[in-house]
């Protein structure tokens, strides 16, 4: 049988340039692309929910975290649980337990998804060009999961602690990516 490697290949590569663009002598947003994502959807039925919401938190993080309600969000270092529909998880960073099939299912969606990073002073201003949310602290704090659209296809945003965190179908990725990078050059936009 032949061996098959499971090379990622990014949606954006050779596609935008590093370093500084746009409005001279500011950086009001720093865009980046997580090039090594690990993505899994884990589904649970509604009578074990609780068991695999628990289970699925206690492998991201061990601390005693409580498991994230629909719309949130449970991150360590570098995993994070994100509660992405009523009965739908959305693991980063790790592979998730094996589970019976009658508890619950889970499939791989990493090569599916690009993830953008946005940071910086202008970044909400940015986000809320392209996207129907409110997006203020008291809205949409630090650990909110949003399905949402940009530009008519549908993404994920996460409020991670440090970053805006987007999910972009990798098919619509570079188009939103072009997007996302006019939208920040009249801040001033640091490419990573």
């Amino acid at each position: 049988m032949a061996e098959v490697t499971a090379t990622r290949v990014s949606a954006l590569a050779g596609n935008y340039p590093i370093g500084h663009q746009g409005k001279e002598g500011s950086v009001g947003v720093q865009l980046s692309e997580s090039k090594d994502l690990t993505l899994w959807q884990v589904a649970a039925w509604p009578d074990t929910l609780n068991e695999i919401a628990a289970q699925l938190t206690q492998s991201v993080d061990s601390s005693g975290a409580v498991a994230p309600g629909f719309g949130q969000s449970v991150a360590s270092d570098s995993k994070a649980l994100l509660r992405t529909e009523p009965l739908k998880f959305w693991v980063i960073g790790k592979v998730p337990p094996v589970f019976d099939a009658g508890k619950a299912v889970s499939v791989d969606l990493s090569h599916s998804r690009t993830l953008v990073k946005l940071k910086g002073e202008c970044a909400t201003t940015v986000l809320n060009s392209y996207l129907p949310l409110d997006l203020r602290e008291a809205s949409f704090p630090v650990g909110s999961v949003a399905s949402t659209a940009f530009h008519h296809c549908g993404v994920t945003l996460w409020r991670s602690r440090d970053h805006y965190e987007l999910f972009l179908p990798r098919g619509f990725a570079l188009s939103l990516w072009e997007l996302l990078m006019e939208g920040a050059m009249q801040y001033g936009c640091e490419v990573t």
